[in-house]
C-alpha cells in the first residue's frame, strides 16, 4: 500500500489530467462562472426546461407538473444560490445559458462510503450543445471543485433510464455503486448512484 501523502499526490495528479483532458474537448468557446442571486429566473426557466426535455416524455404530465412547481421557481433557485452549501456552476457560450451544475455538501448514501462527499446535484445542458464538449468542460469545473474542498469524494445520481448521461459519467470517471429512490410527482423510480474520487 502506499503511504497516505502519496495516494494523495497520485489522486491530484490523475484529476488535474482528468480536467486538462476535459476542458480540451469542446468546439466551442465555453465560460464557466459562479452563478449570483440574479441568475435565480435564468436558472429556473433553464432547468425546468431542460428537465422536460430531459425526463419528461416518459414519464405522465401530472407527476412532471408536480416535480417542477416543487424543484423550479425564481423563488426555489434565489433560496439555493443564498445557501452557503450549495454553489451554482452556470456554462455560458457566447453569452448564452448553456448549462449548469449544482454542487453540494450532503449526506451521501451508504455505497459511496465517503465521509467528506460533494454531490453533483444537478448537472444539465442544453440539448443544442450536446456533443460540443461543454459537459466535459462544467464537469471538469465541478471536480477541480471538489479536489480543491478537500472532499474525499464526489457523487451523483441518475436516472437509470438515461443511459446517455451514464456513459458521460463513466467516460468522466464515475463508477456504479448503487441505487436509490427518486420521485418525479408521485412516481417512485430507480437513480444510479455513481462516484469517484476527485
Amino acid at each position: 500500500r502506499l503511504p497516505r501523502e502519496a495516494n494523495r499526490l497520485v489522486r491530484q495528479v490523475i484529476t488535474e489530467h482528468l480536467v486538462r483532458t476535459l476542458t480540451t474537448m469542446t468546439t466551442h468557446d465555453v465560460r464557466i462562472r459562479r452563478a449570483t442571486p440574479d441568475d435565480a429566473a435564468a436558472l429556473a426557466n433553464f432547468g425546468a426546461r431542460t428537465f422536460e426535455e430531459t425526463s419528461g416524455p416518459p414519464n405522465r404530465p401530472e407527476d412532471v407538473a408536480m416535480y417542477l412547481a416543487a424543484t423550479y421557481g425564481p423563488d426555489h433557485q434565489a433560496r439555493e444560490l443564498a445557501d452557503p452549501s450549495r454553489t451554482y456552476y452556470v456554462a455560458e457560450v457566447a453569452g448564452q445559458m448553456a448549462g449548469y451544475a449544482l454542487v453540494k455538501w450532503a449526506a451521501a448514501p451508504a455505497s459511496v462510503g465517503a465521509p467528506q462527499a460533494l454531490e453533483i446535484n444537478r448537472f444539465y445542458v442544453d440539448r443544442a450543445f450536446h456533443g460540443a464538449g461543454v459537459a466535459h468542460v462544467l464537469m471538469a469545473t465541478c471536480i477541480a471543485d471538489g479536489a480543491q474542498r478537500g472532499a474525499t469524494a464526489i457523487w451523483l445520481a441518475v436516472w437509470e433510464r438515461n443511459p446517455r448521461a451514464i456513459r458521460f459519467y463513466e467516460k468522466c470517471g464515475f463508477r456504479d455503486v448503487g441505487t436509490q429512490r427518486f420521485f418525479v410527482g408521485n412516481d417512485a423510480q430507480t437513480d444510479r448512484v455513481m462516484m469517484r474520487e476527485p
